[in-house]
């Protein structure tokens, strides 16, 4: 079956991160992300998650000021500089914790799309180069436009469009079920078209951005499709429980998945 991350960012909000790592790894986890790993020193969470026996799978690269609304760095004409620092931050916290993966946000909009697209295209670029020499992979997301207002990425064929203008072998796809099912509709069908530039996914319902265990979402079906397919990358589990992280495992029963014991609440 596919392997799978839990996403310690979204199933989590209040216990420590080696706590949480912990947790995912009783209930049978062996990956894990974690979107902002940066209010952390490396150093510390490199040893924490050795601990947990558990491997780090993608981070993401600092998005600017998330509190005041930003959502990314790299398609803002005139942050360049700004990008490439953040970047720098993020290499540096991928290769001293072996993680293979860096998705880079593109932003909100904040002129003309070509001059959008072209500063995204360089600073991808740049980054693909720089990350490179860590056998490391930089991956862009389309976010849906209901969750994200004004995101500059936020159709598949966009993402396609970007990724055969940087042209670099590390830079591709990371294909989120959710955001898909919301902007795209037929997920399978989504998923066989863009196939080929996918190299992490990530799954969670909908509506709610819960448990995919129902709604328009069929977390189980989808893992049988990739499955099916060959898939040998990661499924991040990107969601926000219901309740708590355990009792809402049910939807992996069948995959191998379940908690020995209900934890403290999220």
């Amino acid at each position: 079956m596919p392997r799978l991350a839990a996403n310690l960012t979204m199933l989590f909000t209040t216990e420590p991160v080696l706590e949480r790592a912990s947790r995912v790894r009783a209930a049978g986890f062996r990956g894990i992300e974690i979107l902002f790993p940066y209010e952390w020193p490396a150093s510390d969470l490199k040893a924490w998650i050795h601990e947990a026996g558990v491997e780090l799978v993608l981070i993401n690269a600092p998005p600017g000021d998330w509190n005041s609304g930003e959502r990314g760095l790299a398609a803002q004409p005139g942050r360049e500089a700004d990008f490439r620092s953040a970047f720098s931050s993020a290499l540096d916290y991928a290769a001293e914790l072996a993680c293979p993966r860096i998705h880079v946000m593109a932003g909100l909009r904040s002129g003309e799309r070509d001059a959008c697209d072209s500063c995204f295209v360089d600073n991808l670029r740049h980054a693909a180069d720089k990350a490179n020499r860590f056998d490391i992979d930089v991956l862009i997301e389309p976010l849906n436009d209901r969750d994200v207002p004004g995101y500059h990425l936020s159709r598949l064929d966009h993402a396609k469009q970007i990724i055969a203008k940087v042209a670099r072998d590390n830079v591709g796809l990371q294909f989120d079920f959710y955001h898909t099912r919301i902007m795209e509709g037929d997920v399978e069908a989504a998923y066989g078209e863009y196939r080929p530039l996918i190299r992490h996914t990530q799954i969670a319902g909908l509506p709610g951005r819960h448990e995919p265990d129902g709604g328009d979402v069929d977390g189980p079906a989808v893992l049988r499709m990739l499955d099916a397919d060959g898939y040998a990358g990661w499924v991040g589990c990107e969601y926000r429980p219901r309740t708590t992280f355990e009792s809402g495992l049910g939807w992996l029963a069948d995959f191998g998945i379940a908690a020995p014991s209900d934890g403290p609440a999220t």
